[in-house]
């Protein structure tokens, strides 16, 4: 029988299926402003609703692995903190995992004063490391004021809050392009079995069905992940994040047996096993979406982020680029939501300064006025967001509340969840290559994973 719980995350996972659906056959192009004009006060839509001390000669380090385009957009709202508080503000490009990058800097004498983390479980860690510092009255109010009980819940450890959630992501959907699509007289599919007969159509039509970008793990464990979500459930996607269950449970057997009937099958991912496992993420994104109508692959799996990736090629996002929802494997679609924390790591005026602002509404509406972002901030405006696709996507994600369930890698220990050439990225780049040994990358999980989480 289904719990509240589960009950709340198919309701969740319904709607924001509906937004994504709707959005996909009727959004306009990338630079769409809908019209809608951000009433939320000040100018370019950035308007103003915390008050933030003068901070002048004081200066900062923020450190967070973003590159590029998402790294430029982060330091425009930096840039706003400058403007409005006279404090000087470095970004510090980290390495992941950045929990190793980060013991590098303190145990030098030189931590920045935030840090950006992407898991759950490095909060904890830097908090059981005694690196995190927990938030002041001004961060807290924020959050109290515009995130819900969720959000604010997994930036806290031990009841105490060290996390500001400036940045989430939703993972269950996948990106298409329209020519292809139109070619093949594919359609968007609603279920996994619809998925393979999609993607038959597609490669019958000529076209690889699927760009993966397997040299980064953390796109393979969210693959694992949506399977697993959909098919096994909320109350044992819980219990595996948790290593509550083995990963030589059966669930994980059908899961990636499921995963399998796209991994396994011949010519289905561009490049085969040994392409996709040597192109990055973004370039996987860009060879679905460069090629007129005879891309590298007419499919790519990944977050609301793929925007950005997108915008760096001459597509546009609602026509030329649209999106579905990752089709249900079981009873409902999975909803799978990531994020970014700023944690504190050296105590001062102007961190906790920097750590409210990035708690209210004004950070994020700068950086969501330049595409390729979605907030958990329920008080930035569904207006501030360039495109009606963004803006659905928002909606949604706010409309979901705390039913939704949080990247299960993101929420392991880094060792286990978030390091390049371990753990579980290396296990499933392993068993890219290698789809038909379902009981060996399970021992191969269930070892690590008993290290890492010390079980």
């Amino acid at each position: 029988m289904a719990t509240p719980r589960t009950r709340g995350a198919a309701r969740a996972a319904a709607a924001l299926a509906a937004g994504v659906l709707a959005v996909s056959l009727t959004a306009c192009g990338g630079d769409d402003d809908g019209g809608d004009e951000d009433k939320s006060g000040g100018t370019g839509g950035t308007g103003t609703t915390v008050t933030l001390p003068r901070l002048d000669g004081e200066s900062l380090e923020v450190a967070a692995v973003w590159t590029g385009t998402e790294q430029a957009n982060f330091k425009k709202v930096l840039a706003e903190f400058e403007k409005r508080t006279g404090a000087k503000v470095t970004f510090v490009p980290a390495q992941d995992p950045i929990i190793n990058f980060l013991g590098s800097k303190i145990a030098g004498g030189a931590p920045p004063d935030v840090a950006m983390l992407p898991q759950p479980g490095a909060i904890k860690q830097a908090v059981e490391r005694n690196w995190a510092k927990p938030l002041g009255a001004g961060a807290q109010a924020e959050l109290a004021k515009n995130y819900s009980p969720g959000w604010q819940d997994i930036g806290k450890v031990d009841g105490k809050q060290y996390g500001v959630y400036y940045k989430a992501a939703n993972k269950s959907l996948i990106w298409y392009n329209t020519q292809v699509f139109e070619n093949a007289g594919a359609a968007e599919p609603k279920t996994w079995d619809e998925l393979l007969t999609t993607a038959r159509t597609v490669y019958d039509s000529g076209v690889t069905p699927f760009s993966v970008g397997g040299a980064d793990g953390w796109t393979l464990t969210d693959w694992f992940e949506n399977v697993y979500l959909s098919q096994a459930g909320p109350e044992k996607y819980d219990q595996l994040a948790k290593h509550e269950i083995k990963w030589t449970d059966p669930s994980v057997k059908e899961a990636l047996t499921t995963l399998a009937e796209i991994w396994g099958k011949k010519d289905y991912v561009a490049g085969g096993a040994s392409g996709a496992l040597q192109t990055e993420f973004p370039a996987s994104v860009t060879q679905t979406f460069t090629g007129g109508d005879q891309p590298k692959a007419g499919m790519v799996y990944e977050g609301d982020f793929v925007q950005v990736n997108i915008g760096e090629t001459k597509a546009k996002v609602g026509t030329d680029a649209k999106v579905f929802p990752f089709p249900a494997v079981g009873d409902a679609p999975p909803v799978v939501s990531g994020g970014d924390a700023a944690v504190i790591l050296r105590d001062s005026e102007a961190a906790q300064a920097l750590a409210t602002f990035l708690a209210s509404p004004d950070a994020a509406r700068v950086q969501a006025k330049l595409g390729g972002y979605l907030s958990p901030n329920k008080s930035v405006p569904d207006s501030a967001y360039p495109n009606e696709v963004q803006r659905e996507m928002a909606k949604a994600l706010i409309d979901a509340g705390d039913d939704f369930r949080f990247d299960m890698s993101d929420q392991a220990p880094q060792a286990f969840g978030g390091t390049p050439g371990k753990g579980e990225w290396k296990a499933l780049q392993d068993f890219l290559k290698n789809p038909e040994d379902v009981a060996g990358t399970q021992a191969k999980l269930e070892a690590d994973a008993a290290a890492a989480y010390g079980n």
